[in-house]
């Protein structure tokens, strides 16, 4: 796929397509561009229902501006491993938050979710989040709380009193399972429901058939969450350098 940013000349096609109610991935097909690269156009400009085409342009320009004004003051990025280009890792955390967001996730989240998920080491402390992503110890505070509280993330206690906060290789499979726990409160209550309002009544009728459904999804969730996280150690048993994974 080719490289490079979108032109304006881009950005009318993906203004025309989304008119046209494409889907991101028709579009991206018809640029020959990722997906992940039209949803994060869209998402940061406006949405579907709001994206023009020349204000995006303008807006991408101003932040392409203001980015250089900043650089010679900012922190300087450190080294990328692996030979990797400092560039294209920002814009590929830039990705990830801008899809973590369209899934309901707050923007701070998003961000330093963005951050540990594409560290090797899958952890850092709240200094290195704030010096990375250049907010407040607050604002870090708040979306770790917030992380934690989904299985996304967890905290471990270094020598002294400071925090790492830590993604592991399955986190997926712990925020699924947090999502499915999550579901338990709301199908008892339920159930409580339909003896208060009255079997056989279409309100205790309704809230039977939310239970009913409700726990089978509940179940369907644990059930592929066990199996997908024996394909996922399955898979990071060899790493592609052919040595044995974490």
């Amino acid at each position: 796929m080719p490289g490079g940013r979108l032109t304006q000349q881009d950005r009318q096609q993906i203004a025309l397509g989304l008119a046209d109610g494409l889907a991101y991935a028709e579009i991206a097909r018809r640029l020959d561009r990722p997906t992940s690269t039209i949803t994060r156009e869209v998402m940061r400009n406006g949405g579907p229902a709001g994206y023009r085409a020349d204000l995006a342009h303008r807006a991408t320009e101003r932040r392409a501006h203001r980015r250089r004004q900043a650089a010679p003051r900012g922190p300087q990025a450190p080294p990328q491993a692996h030979g990797r280009d400092p560039e294209a890792v920002r814009e590929l955390q830039e990705t990830f938050t801008t899809v973590f967001m369209a899934s309901g996730t707050p923007k701070m989240m998003a961000r330093v979710m963005a951050c540990l998920y594409t560290t090797d080491s899958g952890c850092l402390t709240a200094s290195e989040l704030v010096r990375l992503l250049q907010v407040s110890p607050a604002s870090i505070s708040k979306a770790i709380t917030f992380l934690e509280s989904q299985g996304l993330v967890r905290r471990e206690r270094e020598e002294g009193r400071r925090e790492r906060y830590v993604v592991d290789d399955d986190v997926w499979y712990q925020s699924m399972i947090a999502s499915a726990r999550a579901l338990v409160p709301i199908i008892e209550t339920a159930q409580q429901g339909v003896f208060v309002l009255g079997a056989g009544t279409p309100a205790a009728a309704r809230l039977e058939g939310a239970a009913r459904f409700l726990d089978y999804v509940s179940e369907s969730i644990t059930r592929a969450a066990e199996q997908g996280r024996e394909v996922l150690h399955t898979g990071a048993e060899a790493s592609p350098d052919g040595t044995a994974g974490a």
